[in-house]
């Protein structure tokens, strides 16, 4: 509650006062609420700074900072252009859109960032970093390497760096110097499970299984959380025929990661092995569940099914197979003993015939390299080091602004941290309605006002002032008994005397109770006696309760947008509207020209850039509906993170 106050009382003086603002105040306050994980509220603190001083490059530089926390990757890339074309020195700048450019998968333009961060900040050991990750990425182990090398120069004591070294060099398939890497790591961080974990994968690559598994129940016993030590200790157990030790780590494993499809597959063979079929295809039928495109996890559930006589089955994963690996013998004969357990001796025969002829062709299969599947016990990867840099950003660049007062440090919990992982349905913003009732709209930046609507409110002939709302209030049973009474009084006035607010005032009060029909009717009443300046409003009022009844008529509503607009062109709500009836009708070229005319018309309006992005994305065209939606985060939208996180 005192959030709403607080920003209630920011926006008054902000718009009295505007010339007056100390925008480093507002930016301190902006960068506390990014420290606190405020994103959001951060967001708007440091568009209140923008609007004042569009020629600062911080306020851009922290907005792109809050969104990369919401993944929100393309608006934040505009903003650090933004920051880079106001300032073109700031290392902080390039940095974070190296960052966002590596989530982009643009590899290149990461690269050459990272490198522009290093020319301004040389000594900088996370950009070193992420340029030699960039590099490795990109398969250019040799530059990646000249990083960590350059790195371990200054810091020949860093476990980490030594593991950095030792990840690039396992990707550049060098196991020997990745296990000397891992090797130094472990000497100067001897409690690190990651370190352990990464020695026992290591190892257990170059079948060094006793130092292996030393070292991953080294990784376990400190306190490993990361499923694959379990996996690869299991591994190791199943290979000395110590199937209840295996059994014993993938069940460790299942309970970290039931996600994780490598843990059931493995345990499935494991349980193969010792003759428990039906749990073990149970195994494998999750597995395959989790990685359905993981074609070669169907080798071994068809032999599990083959124990089961289960052959239609082991034919159809057969099949599977060898539609991806034309070249795997094992699986034609597999699908030929099947097939001849069914009776289907032509089908065995073909099969058969095929492995044989493939079986000739051997050394020119070698030759071209063939793909083969695994279908073999899967080796996990170590713990991963860190590489989600983001909060890095929060409290590097919020550091030493949590001396404000403890007020300022309280957020609404609806809007705070990372709110695209808070799931939303895809839906769009409603309607913009007129009612006397709105519920809180302070994030919001869209323009809620009309002069007609104003002048109207000046006259003092309704019972309260109207509002422009797209958040309605649910109301109370002693509001709704209130409302009734409010009908009851004006019927008997409208008795006396014929008078367009009357029936207006009326209208309102039945759209409140949801009688919408009543509301309809009393607004065609008050048309009939409405003069010029009034009758936009009633027309607008009137399509947006004719949307509500059960029978519906599209036709009609859009007439009375077309209507208002005839009237009053910048009616910019009913443009709006209009799109959204459109966008039902999934007339969605249409529908995106009005957002589009609305937004022209009003440049803060949330909702339609929110409603024009889902149109887009509903029509394939997902780049343009991300940047709405991105825009309509800005602007106040929050829920329009989770549809970025989940449609990029």
């Amino acid at each position: 509650m005192f959030l709403l106050i607080f920003l209630s009382i920011f926006n008054f003086k902000f718009s009295i006062c505007r010339a007056q603002l100390n925008t480093d105040r507002i930016t301190a306050i902006g960068r506390n609420a990014l420290y606190f994980e405020d994103y959001i509220l951060s967001i708007q603190y440091f568009n209140q700074v923008i609007n004042l001083k569009p020629y600062l490059s911080e306020p851009y530089f922290y907005r792109a900072i809050a969104k990369i926390q919401l993944e929100d990757y393309q608006g934040a890339l505009r903003d650090c252009n933004a920051a880079i074309e106001r300032n073109p020195f700031s290392p902080g700048c390039y940095y974070a859109r190296g960052y966002i450019y590596l989530q982009l998968n643009e590899l290149a333009k990461a690269e050459a960032d990272y490198s522009e961060a290093l020319v301004f900040s040389p000594e900088n050991r996370t950009y070193m970093l992420l340029r030699a990750d960039t590099r490795a990425q990109m398969k250019q182990y040799d530059a990646a390497l000249e990083d960590i090398e350059q790195l371990l120069r200054r810091e020949p004591q860093s476990a980490s760096v030594w593991s950095e070294k030792g990840r690039i060099c396992i990707l550049k398939s060098d196991t020997l110097a990745a296990l000397e890497a891992f090797e130094q790591a472990a000497k100067y961080d001897k409690t690190n499970p990651a370190v352990w974990s990464a020695l026992g994968v290591t190892n257990l690559m170059l079948e060094r299984e006793d130092e292996a598994y030393v070292q991953l129940t080294q990784a376990i016993n400190l306190g490993s959380k990361w499923a694959g030590d379990y996996i690869n200790r299991g591994i190791i157990h199943y290979r000395r025929n110590n199937y209840r030790g295996a059994l014993n780590d993938y069940n460790e494993a299942v309970k970290i990661a039931p996600r994780d499809a490598d843990c059931y597959y493995n345990r499935g063979i494991m349980r193969q092995e010792v003759g428990d079929y039906n749990n073990a295809l149970a195994d494998l039928n999750t597995a395959i569940s989790l990685k359905p495109d993981r074609t070669e996890m169907r080798y071994q559930r068809g032999l599990v099914e083959m124990q089961l006589k289960q052959w239609k089955e082991a034919v159809s994963d057969m099949d599977s197979l060898i539609a991806r690996y034309p070249y795997f013998l094992p699986a034609y004969y597999v699908a030929a003993q099947a097939s001849s357990q069914q009776g289907k001796t032509k089908a065995a025969y073909l099969y058969r015939q095929k492995a044989q002829d493939l079986e000739q062709r051997k050394e020119e299969i070698q030759a071209q390299q063939a793909a083969q599947p695994n279908t073999d016990l899967l080796i996990a990867d170590a713990q991963p080091q860190k590489k989600d840099h983001r909060k890095e950003f929060s409290s590097s660049t919020a550091q030493n602004q949590q001396d404000l007062p403890e007020e300022e440090q309280k957020y609404d919990s609806q809007t705070r941290g990372t709110v695209q992982k808070r799931h939303q349905d895809v839906v769009n913003e409603p309607s913009i309605v007129l009612s006397y009732y709105t519920q809180d709209r302070s994030l919001r930046r869209t323009n809620y006002y009309h002069p007609l609507v104003d002048r109207l409110n000046k006259r003092e002939v309704l019972p309260a002032a109207l509002k422009f709302t797209s958040q309605e209030l649910t109301l109370t049973a002693e509001m709704v008994d209130f409302h009734f009474s409010e009908i009851r009084r004006l019927t008997q006035l409208m008795d006396e005397k014929e008078d367009v607010t009357l029936y207006l005032a009326r209208a309102i009060e039945f759209a409140i109770i949801k009688d919408y029909t009543s509301a309809v009717e009393d607004c065609t009443k008050a048309l009939l006696v409405a003069d010029k300046e009034i009758e936009p409003v009633v027309v607008f009022c009137r399509a947006i309760w004719r949307a509500r009844m059960t029978d519906a008529d599209n036709e009609l509503i859009l007439r009375d947008y077309n209507h208002v607009l005839g009237l009053q062109p910048d009616f910019t709500f009913a443009i709006y509207n209009k799109a959204n009836i459109l966008c039902a009708q999934r007339n969605y070229t249409e529908a995106i020209h009005c957002y589009t005319q609305a937004i022209e018309q009003d440049a803060d309006f949330a909702e339609a850039y929110f409603n024009r992005g889902l149109t887009y994305i509903y029509t394939g065209e997902n780049e343009k509906g991300l940047l709405d939606l991105s825009k309509a985060g800005e602007l106040g939208i929050y829920q329009a993170y989770n549809l970025i996180a989940r449609f990029k």
